[in-house]
């Protein structure tokens, strides 16, 4: 038996290899395992890989004991210095050499968060039905090096439930409540044939839950943090194994029991999987989601507007609301301008004279809606300074639409011979080169003829199980989609490194960080109650960094003060997407959004480099009480809400984040409905009515 590690300055991986051949994953992190007993370690499986035809190993659906995952024999390993880190790549090998599997991970200088993935390649003679393969495998995830504690009990699992209008609302459960029970008969224990399984099927990667997860050991005090970065269907699951004391985790792509997946692969040819990212932390929820968003930013493609942060009006919240015209737009480019925004979008509508839900698919502009062209209605936004924006919709074609009866089948996702419709529109397929050309021409007629700087990339619909024309399966047919999906839009910030591609999918369905690690700004959430968007907007970071989160922030025609101080501090830790119909705002309540604005702006070259801090907890939908914050050096920014409560006073313990030396509320400047007061690290609140948010500056010794 031999073992070796990588490390960097905050990441580590250890490995040992059996006398069998067998390599394991003994360290990740702060979780080590390379003590337990040689039994045991025969089920810490590297990769699980399932093919086609072979036994299965175990009782029940989990995807442990896989075969040949669990008989994988190592044949070298390398290590390779890269400017993020350090790169490991693991061969492996299935029995009779018809199998190579090579695992990658990526190791980053300053976060514990490692990056894998895994690919296999068919070295043999005949064809390899691949069912499941995991991205990343762990057994023994928080557990003490002598497996104390009973882990079903001792460990929390947070899921982040996903809704249209209801993002990220972590649920938490420990793993017995959540299924998994620690099954024990004096000595004898038993592996468990639950699994707890959370999965993600069609296009919308965030239809049912976020890609993500945390566990927590409040016996250990250790945190796991994991995200699968795939733009469709994905699975992880959290199982036991060995003797039922091997705590195990499984992170994939699409697959076959779940997900419709399976993939031939032929003589010769490899197949890789989604990437993921998984961490190992002393500490809790807050320290496992600092890792994360600090691998989220080493991840994503760099970019100015991440760095600049600029404040941008989309027309539609509570605004034009997809009716567009250049006589309604004017006035609103005018209230834009005047308070301090510097995009402003035309969202939908602007290419249909009326209805256009099931007509959309040829993105040319209405004449009706923009007399003499919307070129002019487009410099028109540029001569007040603001960069110009459209909405577009690019994966669909409306089943009305001019285009749909002209176009072949194989422009579309296809299934049993038919044509896939969902909400009155047909999907594109972005495997067919014609369908990219197509979108290609669209991109460059709106940035090249029209000027626009900024486009709101919007997904409405999606796609079912995928798509079985040319693949081996519907869900095969997705994946291949998805990837080519990415591969555009790859091309199209090559030609356009500075143009601002905002991902929206009906509000947040789809911001997972296949996306994200290319578009620099998404769409939270179409939430139009401001309260419940409070709500969102104090969890969005969890699950999106700070600079790349959109909030709405939409004054109504005929609310008070203190709804737009609301709905401005909602917005102002993260991206302001301001709208509403503010020619409508006036008085006092205009000089709030431009106020909330400017003093946006004294900040926010600061909030890329910050991490979250949410000093209650997650929050939740209808919580009465709510908050969320940035943290720097030896500073805070904090929002603090008051939804619907019966309770004015409130209190924020601070004191894990240090001494404080001072607090300041920094918005609004002016106020007789709130009161603040220090007492040591507590921060003592009164909020004198309900729906109410105020933002401080915190400083610390």
């Amino acid at each position: 038996m031999s073992s070796f590690n990588v490390e960097t300055d905050s990441a580590k991986l250890g490995f040992e290899i059996l006398d069998n051949h067998k390599i394991i994953l003994t360290t990740v992190g702060t979780n080590d395992l390379s003590k337990v007993d040689a039994e045991l370690k025969q089920h810490m499986t590297l990769t699980e890989v399932q093919i086609t035809g072979r036994n299965f190993h175990h009782k029940g659906l989990s995807f442990v004991d896989t075969n040949p995952g669990r008989d994988l024999t190592y044949v070298r390993h390398t290590i390779e210095e890269n400017r993020a880190g350090k790169l490991l790549k693991v061969v492996q090998e299935g029995e009779n050499r018809q199998l190579e599997v090579t695992n990658f991970y990526q190791l980053y200088q300053n976060t514990p968060v490692v990056r894998s993935w895994v690919s296999l390649k068919n070295i043999g003679n005949e064809d390899l039905g691949i069912e499941y393969v995991s991205s990343f495998a762990i057994s023994g995830v928080n557990q003490a090096d002598d497996l104390g504690g009973n882990y079903s009990e001792d460990n929390v699992v947070y899921i982040p439930n996903n809704d249209w209008t209801a993002e990220a609302q972590w649920k938490a459960d420990s793993l017995k409540d959540a299924g998994l029970d620690y099954w024990v008969d004096g000595e004898k224990k038993q592996a468990s044939t639950k699994r707890i399984s959370i999965t993600n099927n069609s296009s919308w990667s965030w239809s049912e839950y976020s890609p993500n997860g945390i566990l927590v050991n409040t016996s250990t005090n250790q945190a796991a943090v994991w995200q699968i970065e795939n733009n469709g269907a994905w699975h992880y699951e959290l199982t036991d194994i060995g003797r039922g004391n091997l705590l195990a985790l499984r992170l994939s792509g699409p697959e076959e029991l779940d997900n419709h997946w399976w993939k031939n692969l032929t003589v010769g040819q490899s197949f890789t999987t989604a990437q993921v990212a998984f961490g190992q932390v002393k500490g809790d929820v807050e320290t496992a989601l600092d890792a994360m968003t600090t691998y989220r930013r080493n991840i994503r493609r760099s970019n100015e507007d991440d760095k600049k942060l600029a404040v941008i009006f989309n027309d539609y919240m509570n605004g034009l609301s997809g009716d567009p015209t250049t006589t309604k737009e004017i006035p609103l480019i005018d209230a834009a301008k005047k308070v301090g925004c510097e995009y402003f979008v035309i969202d939908c509508g602007w290419y249909a004279p009326g209805y256009w839900w099931d007509s959309v698919g040829e993105w040319q502009p209405s004449e009706e809606r923009f007399p003499g062209g919307i070129e002019k209605l487009i410099q028109y936004i540029r001569d007040q300074g603001m960069t110009p924006g459209l909405w577009l919709e690019l994966e669909v074609i409306g089943i009305k639409s001019p285009l749909a009866d002209k176009l072949p089948d194989d422009w579309f996702f296809m299934r049993h011979g038919k044509r896939v419709i969902d909400a009155d529109r047909y999907h594109l397929d972005f495997t067919n080169p014609a369908v990219r050309q197509f979108a290609d021409e669209v991109v460059d007629r709106l940035v090249k003829q029209y000027g626009v700087g900024y486009i709101k990339m919007d997904y409405n619909i999606t796609t079912g199980i995928g798509t079985d024309l040319d693949s081996n399966s519907a869900g095969d047919g997705l994946l291949k989609h998805n990837r080519a999906y990415l591969n555009w839009l790859d091309d199209v910030f090559k030609r356009y490194p500075d143009l601002v591609i905002e991902n929206c999918g009906s509000g947040g369905m789809r911001h997972d960080y296949a996306m994200l690690q290319r578009h620099s700004i998404q769409s939270m959430t179409d939430q139009t109650d401001y309260v419940r968007n409070g709500n969102i907007a104090a969890v969005g970071a969890s699950v999106v960094t700070p600079e790349q989160c959109a909030i709405w922030s939409y004054p109504l025609q005929k609310g008070d003060d203190e709804e737009v101080i609301f709905n401005m501090v909602n917005a102002m830790l993260l991206r302001i997407h301001q709208s509403g119909l503010l020619n409508k705002v006036t008085g006092y309540r205009l000089e709030l959004v431009a106020e909330g604005i400017k003093t946006y702006k004294t900040y926010r070259d600061k909030i890329p480099t910050m991490l979250p801090i949410w000093p209650e907890g997650l929050s939740q939908l209808d919580d009465p009480w709510f908050s969320y914050g940035l943290k720097g050096d030896h500073e805070l920014y904090l929002a603090v809400w008051r939804g619907v409560s019966d309770e004015e006073d409130h209190q924020l313990d601070l004191s894990q984040y240090g001494s404080v030396e001072s607090i300041k509320q920094i918005y609004p400047s002016e106020d007789h409905q709130t009161s603040y007061a220090l007492n040591g690290n507590n921060l003592q609140l009164v909020f004198s009515k309900p729906k109410m948010a105020r933002l401080y500056h915190v400083k610390l010794k």
